[in-house]
């Protein structure tokens, strides 16, 4: 099996990069790509992938299993995940709490579920596919929502930890989710945070978001298009104070800047880490 990901902060890999990444070789703990983008056979995204992969930790992170839908998963799709992490042996592989495809049709979106005992076993069943197809124990992300369902019996961080729990696999924290969904639910992100099961958490994401501003308060929107917002950066301090160093990703996937604007984002997640390393040294010296 895979070693972890380094407890370190990683980007995610966006082709016009690759230049800059071969010639520079930043030091950064691992780099992250999404599977449906490498299910083809051969031609430049493998012939880049394999370069990166050859100096830096992998996390394959999945966009199109639909763990939430309520058809069977698409064996096709299971096959070609299989091939790819067969190919490059990732350190890491997630998905999405959501769903996104219904009768055959892919719907290019992250749409939330309801939480209730049929939803948490039909989530269970399919992560069990997942992680038995695979031959690995699976990631899942909890999701950006913008409202609740009235249909729900479970509370999300009660939700996650027993899908956890019934299926063995782990959890990646995207803090901004937590902040975009908490702030459109009007709820705080730190008791959400504080009930969430940490020490499932093998990675965390950061990203930022977009905010409209409505009669009944603000709506945000998990756009990946932005710098981190200090809230979250606080939010993501606060976290790593309790866990310790965690694989961290910088999510920046729409309106893409310039190389050196991402790699500032990166090392700004390494100071924090940083900061609790050195944090949790000198605790140990003093005890």
């Amino acid at each position: 099996m895979p070693s972890p990901l380094p407890a370190a902060a990683g980007l995610g890999f966006k082709p016009e990069h690759f230049a800059t990444i071969h010639q520079t070789r930043p030091a950064l703990g691992f780099f992250e790509v999404h599977a449906e983008n490498y299910m083809g056979d051969g031609g430049r995204p493998h012939a880049q992938l394999a370069a990166l992969r050859a100096d830096y930790a992998l996390s394959l992170h999945g966009v199109g299993l639909s763990i939430g839908g309520a058809d069977p998963l698409d064996r096709d799709h299971l096959a070609r995940l299989r091939r790819l992490i067969d190919r490059y042996e990732p350190e890491s592989f997630s998905e999405h709490l959501a769903w996104s495809s219904h009768g055959g049709d892919y719907l290019n979106d992250l749409l939330p579920l309801p939480y209730t005992d049929e939803t948490l076993a039909l989530v269970c069943a399919h992560i069990d596919e997942v992680q038995q197809v695979l031959g690995r124990r699976m990631l899942l992300e909890n999701p950006s929502t913008y409202l609740e369902f009235s249909q729900s019996t479970w509370v999300e961080t009660d939700f996650l930890r027993e899908i956890a729990r019934r299926t063995g696999c782990g959890l990646l924290l995207d803090v901004n989710n937590v902040f975009v969904a908490c702030t459109n639910r009007r709820e705080d992100p730190r008791a959400y945070l504080a009930d969430f099961p940490l020490h499932l958490v093998g990675e965390i994401h950061l990203g930022g978001h977009d905010a409209e501003f409505l009669p009944s308060g603000p709506l945000l929107i998990d756009a990946h298009g932005s710098p981190v917002a200090d809230p979250v950066w606080a939010l993501f301090a606060e976290v790593i104070d309790r866990t310790g160093p965690l694989p961290v990703l910088i999510e920046w996937d729409n309106d893409v800047p310039d190389w050196p604007v991402l790699l500032s984002e990166a090392r700004a997640a390494q100071s924090l880490i940083g900061q609790t390393m050195t944090g949790r040294s000198r605790h140990a010296l003093a005890s």
